[in-house]
């Protein structure tokens, strides 16, 4: 994963590879532009395209909107962490962040999890959250089974002290080595898991900043998705505070 940055005007061009023999090489390329609702409302901040390729002869095969990978893609590796490692009798769910991906979230939460009785949604900028729902954040998360955090928060906005006991949080948003969405006291609550190590522990803020300060070891990352979906560990008790931090998962294969 490699991040080029304009120090000036925080915008941000992201690109991500792999490589799986016989399947196909694919490379995505994203760019973050936070600025775009001031000079357009309705224009996304983020825009991306994947590039296809044979992994065999090299040839390109697909050229694939970028976006629209990233909203299923991002709503996919969720619920499936959700399914992991939430209470199968969670009935409310809490996103954050009322960005592109917060609609997919919505379908692929009521699709994994349909005894759901409760969406609330929380957004910094209010008319965002209010084409959605309309609530607040301290409230919104005391109540939660499951929160998903999808925000572009360089400092955490998830306070341990909001969070109730077995609730499951699935973190999102932050993808630099200086972005957080959770804070450290959430952090020493909660169960932590990751969908790559190799990713999410070094290359991330989320995890690499508490690390580096000593709040938690890189041991405090119980599994990965490969540990979890080979049910090699998972959910222990109806209690626990469980918290998935997805990034991405980089493979390559020469």
């Amino acid at each position: 994963m490699t991040f080029f940055l304009n120090m000036e005007i925080t915008h941000f061009l992201i690109n991500r590879a792999a490589w799986i023999k016989g399947k196909g090489i694919g490379v995505k390329v994203a760019t973050v532009f936070p600025n775009n609702v001031k000079k357009e409302p309705s224009l996304p901040s983020v825009h991306a395209i994947f590039a296809l390729f044979d992994s065999d002869t090299g040839q390109p095969k697909a050229f694939v909107d970028g976006s629209l990978v990233t909203k299923w893609k991002t709503a996919a590796d969720s619920v499936l962490g959700a399914k992991l490692l939430a209470r199968e009798n969670s009935k409310v769910l809490t996103i954050v962040g009322a960005c592109a991906v917060a609609s997919s979230l919505i379908d692929a939460y009521r699709e994994v999890f349909p005894q759901l009785e409760t969406i609330q949604i929380w957004n910094r900028t209010f008319s965002k959250a209010q084409a959605l729902a309309i609530t607040t954040l301290p409230d919104a998360l005391a109540n939660a089974d499951i929160v998903s955090c999808s925000t572009m928060s360089t400092e955490p906005i998830l306070q341990g002290d909001w969070i109730k006991s077995g609730t499951h949080v699935d973190l999102i948003g932050a993808y630099r080595p200086d972005m957080r969405e959770a804070d450290d006291l959430l952090l020493l609550k909660s169960n932590i898991f990751v969908d790559a190590r190799e990713t999410a522990i070094h290359d991330i803020g989320e995890l690499a900043i508490p690390i580096h300060a000593g709040i938690i070891k890189e041991e405090a990352v119980k599994a990965d998705l490969y540990q979890l979906c080979c049910g090699k560990v998972g959910l222990e008790t109806e209690d626990e505070i469980t918290l998935f931090k997805t990034v991405g998962v980089r493979t390559s294969t020469l």
